[in-house]
């Protein structure tokens, strides 16, 4: 299984969190992914003050007050909530000052996985810091996973097919997702061109519509036997509208990152405020 060695040797999962209900959910939700895989939890917070002034110490007189201490809570605060959710959870804290994209860039070089919220990390300078979210979709070092509900056991990992050169990272990545929340995967392919027939250029020309699905759906059983493996076709226009039909009846919705100029794409972009499960873009 191609990157396998690196998936299994990388312990390190890595979640952000700015204080908000949207990252204390991501917080409960990779506390809960890496007490259950035996993962190291590393939390980080982006202390993003220092880019805009220079009155962080305490207010004189005030004991307790001031921009760092105020961070320095919030970070402390994410570490307390993973130890409710598991008291044996080794968890980290990484407080850094910058940007937030930035700054969970750097501090997940060697991770496997990188939570944030659906809204970013940013907390009340969001707008001025900009879509974190969309970012860190189309330049996080490590697959990046958006959580917007609470884990939903019983529902499949579903995978969106393209032909693009990177589309086996999705299928991989969706397997292994699929392993660790002890699930079945759905590999799903939108036709967008109502199911007519491609013209064959050649021996190695790419495959689409049903014959893409079998093909994807042939390669997950070989890589993961142990995996319930399953394929649907949907035709359609936007693709992002019917992969977010596909995410309503899905825990996980695994997206790969087809940048376009350093970003994340239309489809990415399109789909990460409309799913209706949580997303998870692979590298």
């Amino acid at each position: 299984m191609p990157g396998a060695a690196e998936w299994n040797e990388n312990r390190i999962l890595a979640v952000g969190f700015d204080g908000s209900e949207q990252s204390q959910l991501a917080v409960k939700w990779a506390a809960e992914h890496a007490a259950d895989q035996d993962l190291k939890l590393r939390i980080i917070h982006a202390w993003v003050w220092p880019v805009f002034t220079k009155s962080l110490g305490p207010v004189k007189g005030v004991s307790g007050s001031g921009l760092r201490h105020a961070a320095e809570a919030t970070l402390q605060e994410g570490v307390d909530l993973a130890h409710e959710v598991s008291g044996e959870l080794e968890v980290e804290g990484v407080f850094e000052a910058g940007l937030p994209g930035q700054v969970l860039r750097d501090a997940t070089k060697d991770a496997r996985l990188l939570v944030v919220g659906h809204r970013g990390i940013g907390g009340i300078v969001g707008q001025l810091a900009g879509s974190v979210c969309l970012d860190l979709a189309g330049h996080s070092p490590c697959p990046l996973l958006v959580v917007r509900y609470p884990h939903r056991g019983g529902e499949p990992v579903a995978a969106a097919l393209s032909t693009a050169p990177n589309s086996e990272a999705v299928i991989v990545d969706a397997i292994r997702m699929a392993r660790a929340l002890n699930t079945s995967l759905e590999l799903v392919h939108v036709e967008v061109e109502n199911g007519r027939h491609h013209e064959a250029h050649g021996r190695h020309s790419p495959l689409h519509g049903q014959a893409l699905v079998d093909h994807a759906v042939e390669t997950a059983r070989e890589l993961a036997p142990d995996v319930t493996v399953s394929g649907v076709l949907r035709q359609g226009h936007p693709i992002s509208r019917e992969l977010a039909a596909a995410s309503a009846n899905a825990d996980l919705l695994v997206l790969g990152a087809h940048r376009q100029e350093g970003g994340p794409g239309r489809t990415v972009s399109a789909l990460l405020p409309r799913a209706l499960c949580n997303v998870m873009i692979s590298r």
